[in-house]
């Protein structure tokens, strides 16, 4: 058990004990309340010194724990706090603990899709009603994307429990490009997110390669424990390193891309690089810049290219300057 665990144990030990006013406490008395609570939670003999027990009971006053204790010493002996109504565990709510509480439950409720999160549900709903009874109308300051009309979402949880379960997934499933969904087993092994876009990884058959699923085509979520799950030591660190985005090439190698920025843009480029294999090769001086990644060329990668328009150029290599070149020229006869 870590040392600040203990000492919070002590503190509430020496709380409980203080608020009951029946009996006299000496030092010694909190000594031993704490030494059995610590047993209690350690299974083991702990003895608490009669030196940590002061320091204990000195934090408790002080401000540093926010607790400001009224801890006070009657007959020169006994301890007791001077207001009786009061316990560590009912301090007001200061004005900085509201407004980072009221953040914490606002970024804490984006994932409330997975069951890992509902154990907390209760507290959180607490913690709102805490806050609220403190300080209304306050409004949170932090902000994340998500797109909460996407379907497919309700999905997260089931996939989450069967990649931590190990248990292969029956999917009915329709792609882009499908006219019909189709069925069949999956064995998933991670949850990905990009782009407010949620994907399952992992592999139809071990002959076959690691692929994503995007949830939003997912039709249908059934079990097929009868199928044996591939125990496949997958690293999804290494499997994304090289890739922006998803989609991974798994016959590419990752190659040198060179590419120039306008100086309209270069600010985002050198304060938000495109992946962390950036390197800046030169800083003209009309403010553009040339800079280097070493990644495998895909989709998401040529939409991020396209998405800058004019103010970025592809240098090298030749056939994704040819295959970016193309892609403007259809989107310019659009246009026309």
């Amino acid at each position: 058990m870590s040392q600040n665990k203990n000492a919070l144990i002590r503190y509430k030990t020496i709380d409980k004990c203080l608020q009951n006013h029946y009996r006299k406490w000496t030092l010694e008395d909190l000594m031993e309340a704490c030494s059995d609570a610590l047993f209690e939670y350690e299974g083991k003999e702990n003895s608490v010194s009669k030196r940590t027990t002061q320091l204990d009971i000195q934090l408790m006053r002080s401000e540093k724990l926010g607790y400001n204790a009224p801890i006070v010493v009657y007959d020169k002996k006994y301890y007791r706090y001077e207001d009786e109504e009061y316990t560590i565990t009912d301090i007001p709510l200061t004005e900085t603990d509201i407004n980072v509480l009221t953040e914490t439950v606002s970024m804490l409720k984006q994932f409330k899709d997975f069951s890992l999160f509902s154990d907390v549900s209760d507290i959180l709903q607490r913690l709102e009603d805490k806050i609220y009874a403190e300080k209304s109308h306050t409004k949170p300051v932090i902000y994340l994307d998500k797109n909460e009309n996407l379907k497919g979402l309700h999905f997260l949880d089931t996939l989450y429990q069967a990649i931590i379960k190990k248990v292969v997934v029956l999917l009915t499933y329709q792609s882009f490009k499908s006219k019909e969904p189709q069925q069949f087993a999956f064995h998933p092994f991670v949850l990905k997110e990009f782009n407010n876009r949620w994907f399952l990884v992992g592999k139809k058959k071990a002959s076959l390669p690691v692929v994503n699923l995007a949830l939003d085509r997912i039709v249908a979520v059934d079990f097929d424990f009868n199928l044996p799950y591939i125990e496949e030591n997958f690293d999804a660190e290494d499997f994304y390193k090289d890739i922006i985005g998803v989609t991974v090439n798994q016959g590419l190698n990752a190659r040198k891309i060179s590419l120039w920025v306008d100086a309209d843009n270069a600010p985002y480029v050198l304060t938000k690089p495109f992946h962390p294999s950036q390197t800046i090769e030169e800083q003209r001086e009309d403010g553009s810049i040339v800079f280097c990644l070493r990644l495998k060329v895909n989709y998401e990668f040529e939409r991020l290219l396209l998405g800058f328009g004019e103010g970025i150029e592809v240098l090298a290599p030749e056939s994704l300057r040819q295959r970016i070149r193309e892609k403007l020229k259809k989107a310019l006869r659009n246009y026309e």
